[in-house]
C-alpha cells in the first residue's frame, strides 16, 4: 500500500493541472490512468481536431484577400494535412506528457483506478496485479467523458465515429454523414467537407443551439458554402452499416449515404467502474460539486473537468483544477480558505463567464450568458448587435468580411453579461469580452478603452455607439 497526500484518477490535463498545483503546494500526488497520459484533449479532441482544421482556414483566408488570392494556386494536401494532424499528437505516444509529469514531481501509476473506500484507490494494471493507493487529504476525480451515442435504431450496430475516430482516421472518407448540431458536428463537417469528404450534416434541431441563434445561422451557411449539405429541424430514425458504408435514415423519409457516420450528439461521463458505490454515489452520473469543486457530504472527494457537468471544456476544466489544487493545499495545511464569488479557490467564472470557441468558417466566440439565458435569469437586458463587416479594420483584415456581433447588457448594473462574436477570427476578440464580463467593467468604463484603428477590435466602439453614451 502506497500513501499520497492526494490521489488524482485521470491524468488528461484537468488531472495534471490538479497534480501540479497540489505539488507546487508543498503535497505529494500521484495520477492514475489507464489510458494516455494527456487525455483526451491532446490525442482526441482539441489538439487534433484543430490540427485538421487549421490548414484549410488559412487556405480560405488567402484566398479572401485580393492579391494573396492570385498568389493560392493549389489544393490542400491532405497527406500533409493528416501528418500534420499526427505531429501534434506525438503519433498518439505519450512519452512526452510522462516526462513532464515526472519532471514535476508527480507520481504516475498506470492502471484503472477505483474507489475502494474513503481516501483508497485501487488500481488494476495491466498485468493483472492491483495496487492500493491512500489519499491522506483528498481523492480528486478527473475521468472526463465520453461521447454519447443514443438509442437510435442500428446506430451501435454500424459501428458510428465518434469524435475519436473523427480526429484520429488515418484516411478521409468519400462520404461522411454527421448526427447532431453542436461543436464537435459543426467543427468535423468544416473539417472533412475541406479535406474532401462528402459532408452531410443531420441535426434534430438548429446549430449550436446553446448560442445565439444567428452563430448557428451563420455556421449553417458557411458550411453550405463549403459544399457539405445541412439538414435541420431532421429527426434520425434509422441507420444501417451495408457493404458499402452506411445508411441514415430520416423522420420524413430520406436516406443519406455515405462510407461513414459520425454521432456527435454529446457527453457522457466517465463514471462508471470507477467505485462510486462504494462511496454511496451512483455509478454512471455526473459529480455533482460546490463552487470549490468538492462532493457534498464527502469531505476529500473532489471532482473537476467534464465530469462535473459544470462546463464541458478544457479550458475550464483546468481553470476548475487550479481551483481545486489551491484549496486542497489551503484544507491541508489550514491556511484560510477564500470560497467567496470570484475568490481563489473557487470557479466562479463556470456560472457567469465561460469562453468558447467554435473553430468552423466562419468562427463562433462567446463569453457569458446569451440572450435567452439572461431573460429566463430574470435580468433586465438590452441586446445591442452590430455586424462586424462595418468596421474599417474588418475590411482591411478580409474582402467582403461578413459577421455580427452582439453584447448582452444588464440594465440596472450597466455591466456587459455576455458577448457573442460570429466571423473571421473572431476568436481573436474573445479574451477582451471575457475580460469585461469576469471584471463586471461599467460600460461608462469601457468607453475608455481605445481600441486600434484599423483592427477588427473597433467592434467595441462601434458597439458602445449602437447602445449610446
Amino acid at each position: 500500500m502506497s500513501e499520497y497526500d492526494v490521489i488524482v484518477l485521470g491524468a488528461g490535463p484537468v488531472g495534471e493541472n490538479v497534480a501540479d498545483r497540489v505539488v507546487r503546494g508543498g503535497l505529494s500526488a500521484v495520477l492514475v490512468e489507464h489510458e494516455l497520459v494527456g487525455g483526451e484533449c491532446s490525442y482526441w479532441a482539441c489538439m487534433p481536431s484543430k490540427a485538421l482544421l487549421r490548414p484549410a482556414q488559412a487556405l480560405r483566408a488567402a484566398r479572401h484577400v485580393a492579391g494573396a488570392a492570385q498568389a493560392v494556386t493549389g489544393e490542400l494536401d491532405v497527406a500533409a494535412v493528416l501528418a500534420r494532424r499526427d505531429s501534434f499528437t506525438s503519433g498518439w505516444k505519450d512519452d512526452g506528457q510522462v516526462e513532464w509529469v515526472r519532471g514535476a514531481g508527480i507520481d504516475l501509476v498506470r492502471g484503472h483506478g477505483r474507489l475502494s473506500g474513503v481516501r483508497q484507490v485501487t488500481v488494476d494494471t495491466a498485468d493483472g496485479t492491483a495496487t492500493v493507493l491512500t489519499a491522506r487529504h483528498a481523492v480528486v476525480v478527473a475521468t472526463g467523458s465520453d461521447a454519447l451515442i443514443p438509442d437510435t435504431e442500428g446506430l451501435r450496430d454500424a459501428r458510428p465515429w465518434t469524435s475519436r475516430e473523427a480526429t484520429s482516421a488515418e484516411r478521409v472518407p468519400a462520404g461522411l454523414a454527421i448526427i447532431g448540431g453542436g461543436v464537435v458536428a459543426t467543427e468535423m463537417a468544416s473539417a472533412y467537407a475541406s479535406l474532401g469528404s462528402t459532408v452531410t450534416l443531420v441535426a434534430r434541431g438548429g446549430l449550436l443551439r446553446g448560442m445565439e441563434p444567428f452563430a448557428g445561422d451563420l455556421v449553417a451557411a458557411g458550411l453550405r458554402d463549403q459544399g457539405a449539405t445541412v439538414l435541420l429541424d431532421t429527426a434520425v430514425s434509422r441507420v444501417t452499416r451495408t457493404d458499402a458504408g452506411v445508411e441514415v435514415h430520416t423522420g420524413d423519409g430520406t436516406v443519406i449515404t455515405a462510407e461513414e457516420v459520425l454521432v456527435a450528439t454529446g457527453r457522457t461521463p466517465r463514471t462508471t467502474g470507477i467505485g462510486l458505490e462504494t462511496v454511496g454515489l451512483a455509478a454512471g452520473e455526473w459529480l455533482t460539486t460546490d463552487d470549490t469543486l468538492r462532493v457534498p457530504g464527502h469531505d476529500w472527494l473532489y471532482a473537476a473537468g467534464d465530469v462535473n457537468h459544470r462546463a464541458l471544456l478544457t479550458h475550464q476544466g483546468k481553470y476548475q483544477a487550479r481551483a481545486a489544487g489551491d484549496v486542497i493545499v489551503a484544507r491541508a495545511t489550514g491556511a484560510p480558505v477564500a470560497d467567496q464569488p470570484w475568490g481563489r479557490h473557487v470557479a466562479t467564472a463556470d456560472h457567469a463567464a465561460v469562453p468558447q470557441v467554435v473553430f468552423t468558417d466562419p468562427e463562433v466566440a462567446s463569453v457569458g450568458l446569451t440572450e435567452r439565458a439572461a431573460r429566463a435569469a430574470g435580468h433586465d437586458i438590452r441586446v445591442v448587435d452590430y455586424e462586424i463587416g462595418n468596421v474599417a479594420g474588418a475590411s482591411v483584415r478580409q474582402d467582403g468580411y461578413a459577421g455580427t456581433a452582439r453584447m448582452i447588457v444588464d440594465e440596472r448594473r450597466r455591466v456587459l453579461l455576455g458577448v457573442t462574436f460570429a466571423g473571421p477570427d473572431v476568436s481573436d476578440l474573445l479574451q477582451a469580452a471575457t475580460i469585461a464580463v469576469v471584471g463586471e467593467v461599467p460600460i461608462e468604463r469601457l468607453w475608455h478603452a481605445v481600441p486600434a484603428y484599423p483592427t477588427v477590435s473597433e467592434i467595441w466602439l462601434r458597439l458602445l455607439e449602437a447602445y449610446g453614451r
